[in-house]
């Protein structure tokens, strides 16, 4: 019987000596991979990189407008429709196809006489017709040349105003993913550089974020936080911005 209890209690001391050993290296296999897993998240940098491209638009909007000023209103009617006509056909002899051209409405206002302290009277001593046209084409410098030489109506007794073109580049979303993919080239390039001191080398991207698109006039120096969409310029600068994390080997 003494020997058996000898026995028992020598396979109790040897089965907690294994469990202890399994614990010590089971809790060394952890910290090490705990280790492992804040070296990961902790070394790593985030810098920012940007590619700017000049491009020119190739979709122009320009819109105009001409008045009649009549004493009674159908004269004026009358004369606005002659107008249009007259204007269609200009237009329509600088190159501007007919489908290209869109009218608005007549907008009609009430002239009314004023007394002798320049304040309107109850009396209606005329009247003003107005109408919009707009011409939209992907032929942006045609257009634009004719935005400039349409006063040459007013020669023919139009009050026409030309107003300024807008003007819009519409592969925007190829231009965009080609923008940042040289953007975030132009972030590992800057890693690469910064880096470089150390004798370390960066590794793989952990995280990218886009910045906003920039779109302004191509000698301009405008930014703002929502991003700049120009149209006022034939010529563009767009400038991408993206924000990169790579890890650190």
């Amino acid at each position: 019987m003494e020997e058996k209890g000898i026995l028992r209690n020598s396979q109790i001391i040897v089965l907690g000596v294994c469990i202890a050993a399994a614990t010590i290296v089971s809790s060394v296999i952890l910290s090490q991979g705990f280790l492992k897993v804040t070296k990961f998240v902790k070394e790593q940098i985030s810098v920012t990189g940007s590619a700017q491209k000049n491009i020119k638009s190739d979709y122009i909007v320009w819109t105009a407008s001409f008045t009649r000023n009549q004493a009674d209103l159908a004269s004026a009617y009358k004369g606005l429709e002659e107008d249009l006509k007259k204007i269609k056909q200009y237009l329509i002899s600088k190159g501007i196809a007919e489908e290209e051209i869109i009218a608005s409405q007549i907008a009609t206002e009430r002239i009314y006489k004023k007394n002798e302290k320049g304040n309107d009277t109850n009396e209606i001593e005329g009247y003003r017709l107005s109408q919009w046209l707009e011409a939209r084409s992907a032929d942006v410098d045609k257009v634009t040349r004719i935005s400039r030489e349409s006063t040459e109506l007013i020669n023919e007794g139009i009050e026409f105003v030309s107003n300024s073109p807008e003007y819009f580049y519409t592969r925007l979303d190829e231009l965009k993913i080609e923008m940042l993919g040289k953007a975030t080239e132009n972030a590992k390039q800057r890693a690469e550089n910064m880096v470089k001191a150390t004798g370390n080398k960066i590794g793989f991207m952990r995280s990218a974020r886009m910045g906003v698109f920039q779109i302004t006039p191509v000698n301009s120096t405008e930014v703002s936080d929502w991003g700049v969409n120009d149209t006022t310029s034939m010529d563009k600068k767009v400038t991408a911005v993206v924000t990169a994390s790579f890890g650190i080997e």
